[in-house]
């Protein structure tokens, strides 16, 4: 393994690169790699050459589908670059990116805009406050639009969003920059490898727009300052390195968001925007420190370790490796650190800095810097690793939910055996997928962020592991209740020799509010029951409720009372007394009217207005309610409730009806009565599935 360049913690800069699915994320860092030198080649995402997207399922599918590490080196300054995927379903990863970025770039395409993956992105930064730069790409595509789509940042972003470059041309006619603060134009040579330029003056046709931008930019950078603002009304212009220092406040402070524009497979725009990633974003120094219990860990290397595990990957002959940034303190190769977890002991052996797939080894990292250390025993993604006495933990990266589930089995009996010991490493490599064996469903059910990302998960765990898994409909976990009152005796009485068995109960049977559960009163007077023998009763009655009396379903939201009864002073037992219970049960729940209830799901679906009606219509066919609609920018988040029993594959509905622009979230609502037909249908699966479970039994 190669070694790498030192770097201390005012040559660093940690930017998260994020955008929409397709924007032309991993091709700009590519380019920027390239053109400053760290990669040998500029790969391209069509062909599998790029330098951050290298997992086979990445290769299959054709986008980014995890985070990955590379770097770039510029002005003697190492530029951390983080890859992330655009697409909703590995939302996981750009949130990692973003809670240890101390800046980021958000890629728009001069093609299609602001997109959802766009303003979700905008909106993870926003929570965590980080400076921003747009870079709006493939500006050599027909159809690119440089106003137009800095037009939709200020409408659907941020109205504080600046050009400090325009194009010289659009489309097939792109060959040029403005650059805003020195006022001259770079004139890309055809043909060359690295974005070389011609600096010229500003051509003639575009010396009125370019006027109008750069004032816009001095008088908007002369507000950042006092002294900048009294110069510039006394008609004094902005000097570059004033606007650069202006420009560099301002984004610190999230009152400007600096855009940029260039066509990176070309390598058009990419030298500039590498030199304004080292002059305008932060070093990890000047980066809000981070706080735990009331102390704060700023970038420093005399300061006490605390680095947060914000990936783990694993690969063939290597093993786990950690990728780790440090907010506090220095770390060198094969140093001591513990785990605030569990206050393990691990050692850092070849520590090594990322370049994609490849990895270079330092030996000591700064304080700011991103590494990657394998084989370490106890740390897991989002552990802190810290020295000293004092535990340190740092907040956690807050994963999203996974909403959508399926349910799978393996397809031979040995990828059967293999699922247990295979899903928690898929976990440990991607926490937002999940995988448990459900008892009451009989089905293992695997949950993801959405419908690809289940498929990606299950492609890797047979290309990594080797195992196959089919997938199905997960089972519904319906329950039952009562519609009214009854009452009724039980009464098991057995005498075949030696000592009997004799238990006797009356009890009343009644429904009660959705959501109260289950509750037992004990309304026993005058010892007609002796009271030890009681909760016998209460035990019979909750075990013959969760075996259902409609489908099979648990029965819920009812009161049970126990009022009368009686005793044998022999024969009498607790399990006489539960045998009754159970029997009362049975006797007086079928005089109370049981229903099914079905699960009902709330629907949040964020989509572009003009799919707004096709979302609606698609809902009342699943049978939704419609709870409301909230209008933003543009955007409408259409809430409905609907019977969990319809929700199978919408995610795939939801993408083909609005081209992938929509998404949505679901949570559990509560239990509702299901309709005659559904309950038709499912008793009928039920007794569908008892009777295949029979007969598994004999063959067995």
């Amino acid at each position: 393994m190669a070694s790498a360049k030192e770097y201390t913690t005012d040559r660093i800069r940690n930017v998260a690169v994020l955008g929409h699915g397709g924007s032309g994320k991993t091709t700009l860092i590519d380019a920027l790699c390239y053109v400053s030198g760290t990669s040998k080649r500029l790969g391209k995402v069509d062909d599998g050459s790029a330098l951050t997207m290298h997992a086979p399922e990445e290769h299959a599918h054709g986008i980014s589908i995890q985070l990955t590490p590379a770097y770039a080196e510029h002005m003697d300054t190492k530029v951390n670059l983080l890859d992330t995927p655009g697409y909703l379903d590995f939302t996981g990863e750009a949130l990692s990116a973003v809670r240890v970025a101390d800046a980021a770039i958000i890629v728009v395409s001069a093609t299609s805009g602001v997109e959802v993956g766009t303003e979700r992105v905008w909106r993870y930064c926003e929570e965590r406050g980080i400076p921003r730069i747009f870079f709006v790409s493939m500006m050599d595509k027909e159809h690119a639009d440089f106003e137009g789509v800095w037009s939709q940042i200020r409408n659907r972003l941020t109205e504080r969003a600046l050009p400090v470059e325009i194009p010289v041309g659009e489309g097939a006619d792109f060959h040029g920059i403005i650059n805003l603060f020195s006022e001259k134009a770079h004139i890309y040579r055809p043909g060359t490898q690295k974005g070389e330029y011609d600096e010229t003056d500003i051509p003639a046709e575009l010396k009125d727009k370019e006027a109008q931008w750069e004032t816009e930019l001095q008088e908007t950078l002369a507000t950042m300052d006092e002294q900048l603002l009294e110069s510039y009304l006394e008609g004094g212009a902005i000097s570059r390195e004033e606007a650069i220092e202006a420009m560099a406040l301002g984004m610190a402070r999230n009152e400007v968001f600096p855009v940029f524009c260039g066509a990176a497979q070309m390598t058009y725009g990419v030298r500039a925007l590498l030199k304004k990633l080292v002059e305008l974003c932060p070093s990890p120094s000047e980066a809000q420190p981070e706080a735990v219990d009331g102390q704060e860990y700023a970038a420093r290397d005399d300061g006490p370790l605390a680095a947060l595990v914000f990936k783990t990957a694993s690969e063939p002959h290597v093993g786990e490796l950690s990728y780790f940034r440090i907010f506090s303190g220095k770390v060198s190769n094969g140093a001591e650190v513990m785990n605030a977890s569990d206050r393990q002991s691990e050692k850092l052996n070849h520590l090594s800095i990322p370049l994609g797939k490849e990895r270079f080894e330092v030996s000591t990292l700064h304080a700011g810097d991103i590494g990657v250390v394998a084989k370490l025993k106890h740390t897991h993604t989002n552990d802190t690793l810290y020295d000293g006495d004092r535990t340190v933990a740092l907040g956690k990266i807050d994963f999203p939910r996974a909403d959508i589930s399926i349910a799978i089995k393996g397809v031979t009996r040995g990828d059967e055996d293999k699922l247990g010991e295979v899903i928690p490493k898929l976990h440990e490599e991607d926490p937002t997928f999940t995988a448990a064996f459900n008892p009451e469903l009989h089905q293992t059910i695997a949950r993801g962020v959405g419908e690809l990302h289940l498929d990606v998960q299950f492609e890797r765990m047979e290309r990594k592991y080797g195992v196959r898994v089919e997938t199905e409909q997960p089972r519904i976990a319906y329950r039952e209740t009562l519609t009214k009152q009854a009452e009724g005796q039980g009464r098991h009485k057995k005498q075949s020799g030696g000592r009997g068995q004799f238990g006797d109960c009356w009890i009343r049977l009644r429904p009660q509010p959705r959501g109260s559960g289950y509750e037992f009163i004990d309304a026993i007077k005058g010892g007609v029951i002796p009271g030890k023998y009681v909760p016998s009763v209460d035990k019979g009655i909750r075990e013959a409720a969760e075996r259902g009396i409609v489908a099979g379903f648990p029965l819920v939201d009812f009161a049970a009372e126990c009022f009368d009864g009686s005793y044998h002073s022999v024969d009498s037992s607790d399990i006489a007394f539960k045998l009754a219970g159970s029997l009362a049960f049975r006797a007086v729940v079928e005089k109370c009217g049981p229903i099914l209830l079905e699960p009902v799901i709330e629907v949040g679906v964020v989509t572009p207005d003009e799919y707004v009606g096709d979302i609606m219509g698609d809902l009342t066919s699943r049978r939704g309610r419609v709870q409301g609609m909230e209008p933003t920018d543009g955007r409408t988040t259409v809430r409905a409730l609907v019977p969990e029993s319809e929700l199978y594959k919408y995610a795939a509905t939801l993408r083909s009806l609005t081209h992938g622009r929509a998404h949505h979230t679901r949570r559990l609502a509560g239990y509702e009565p299901a309709p005659d037909h559904v309950a038709q249908k499912v008793r009928a699966e039920r007794e569908a599935e008892e009777a295949r479970l029979r007969m598994d039994r004999k063959d067995i």
